[in-house]
């Protein structure tokens, strides 16, 4: 049986490649979703990816989650930092919930350091580009895999 996992993106996200890339990287947002769709099919999973701007659709995204007991992979961006809505929202997900960052929040400005999400997350991997997010699905797997 393959087993999902949603894969959830928040604000300017969508700007991969081009937005920072000297923190961010220059892989595209593209780049992102094939690798994620690449290394989710190696571990015989299925990866939804999915990026908003809002916070409301991420949470309805995660209500999503929690109602279908789906594992999920969470990269909150500038969200991390202050929406409790957000976090009571992952506090309603019982299968895994990865926190990941592209960057390392703990070596960037100090407002970036504290994450509302993680006290909730059952991991967070941060500070590897992209290769964050097959870090990621790797835990998953294993996670996942009794």
């Amino acid at each position: 049986m393959t087993a999902n996992v949603l894969i959830l993106n928040g604000p300017n996200l969508n700007r991969l490649g081009t937005r920072e890339p000297d923190i961010y990287g220059t892989a595209s947002f593209a780049d992102l979703v094939s690798l994620c769709t690449n290394e989710a099919q190696a571990l015989g999973l299925i990866a939804d990816v999915r990026q908003s701007n809002d916070e409301a659709e991420l949470i309805g995204w995660l209500h999503e989650a929690a109602d279908a007991l789906t594992p999920v992979i969470f990269n909150p961006a500038a969200f991390t930092h202050y929406s409790y809505a957000l976090r009571d929202a992952c506090a309603l997900i019982s299968a895994p919930l990865i926190e990941v960052h592209l960057s390392n929040p703990a070596a960037r400005e100090e407002f970036r350091q504290t994450s509302v999400i993680s006290g909730v997350a059952d991991g967070v991997i941060a500070g590897f580009g992209i290769e964050s997010y097959r870090l990621a699905l790797q835990a998953i797997f294993r996670m996942t895999s009794v």
